[in-house]
């Protein structure tokens, strides 16, 4: 069954923005410096932008193997919905509150457990990649997310959103599946462990 995986660029003290991040300034103030790495190839694919990166090469690689895109609002309105292909032509599944009518690849969808079942149907037999911090968090409380990829930039931004903010006082265990450490900054990826304490 596919899984859905977050994939988050974070700072050491837990931001995945700087403050002030909006529609004219998606990262926040200082935020871009999470995603200084990241380049573009000629398909529009990011990859590392550091040639002696091969760990975070791999890392992208892999993430971009996925079958379909999950996000929240938010984050689709300020990536400017990727210009309607996230990666490859996959299904893009955004969670919102007033949700329409499908549009090529961006399936506007309200109920969480509705939207993880159209993005698993979607994908293929291969993974679902997640972004967004509100909706790791509702994925998260419906018991829908299965694995965190989070890569940990050495930087601390001392301000602005955080991935886990607001987490209700229930603990979550995780597993780590694996740690990669790269050039200037740190990939892990962890498994969401359910009722297994």
């Amino acid at each position: 069954m596919s899984k859905i995986v977050l994939c988050m660029w974070m700072s050491l003290d837990g931001f995945i923005a700087g403050p002030e991040d909006g529609p004219d300034r998606g990262l926040g103030i200082g935020g871009e410096r999470l995603h200084d790495f990241l380049t573009f190839t000629g398909e529009d694919h990011p990859t590392s932008a550091r040639s002696h990166d091969e760990v975070g090469a791999a890392v992208m690689a892999d993430l971009m193997t996925t079958g379909a895109v999950l996000t929240g609002r938010r984050t689709f309105d300020l990536a400017g919905g990727w210009g309607g292909d996230h990666h490859d032509g996959v299904p893009i599944i955004v969670l919102t509150r007033s949700p329409g009518p499908a549009a090529g690849l961006v399936h506007p969808v309200a109920d969480v457990r509705e939207a993880a079942a159209l993005a698993r149907r979607s994908a293929g037999g291969k993974d679902v990649l997640l972004h967004g911090a509100s909706a790791a968090r509702a994925f998260l409380a419906a018991g829908e997310l299965d694995e965190m990829a989070l890569q940990i930039v050495p930087v601390l931004l001392g301000q602005g959103r955080r991935l886990f903010d607001d987490l209700p006082p229930d603990q979550v265990e995780l597993e780590l599946v694996h740690g990669l450490d790269g050039p200037g900054m740190v990939h892990l990826r962890y498994r969401v462990l359910r009722g297994e304490r």
